[in-house]
């Protein structure tokens, strides 16, 4: 089953990374290197999505997330990588509304909070 707080922990957790990354744009510096964001299982998240028993790893939200969080990891990790090579229009342009980062983290987002709706059942919606 499900424990609708920890979908909403990584929300949370997930948010953080638009203002890590603005932080890595304006300074060109991170204490995160793209090495270690890029993996979408080292995460708190990652490693509780991966570590879902089998029945809620086949429903059709898991892989969705799975997916949409593998994403996630790629975009953050591009835009590290941008910011931190000094092509920071480039990844300011990923964090915009419309840009990479921005469309797969509201997408993750919006996911994750579905599914938090199923798990907590009919009376949640």
């Amino acid at each position: 089953m499900i424990d609708p707080a920890s979908l909403d922990h990584a929300i949370a957790a997930h948010a953080k990374w638009k203002f890590r990354l603005r932080e890595a744009i304006n300074t060109g510096q991170s204490e995160w290197t793209v090495e270690k964001v890029r993996p979408d299982d080292q995460c708190e998240f990652g490693k509780w999505l991966n570590s879902l028993p089998l029945p809620d790893r086949m429903r059709k939200e898991w892989r969705e997330v799975k997916v949409l969080h593998a994403g996630f990891h790629a975009a953050a990790a591009d835009v590290l990588a941008s910011a931190l090579a000094g092509r920071q229009s480039e990844a300011a342009a990923a964090i915009a509304p419309g840009g990479a980062f921005a469309d797969v983290s509201t997408k993750l987002v919006r996911l994750i909070t579905e599914w938090k709706k199923t798990a907590a059942g009919p009376q949640a919606r």
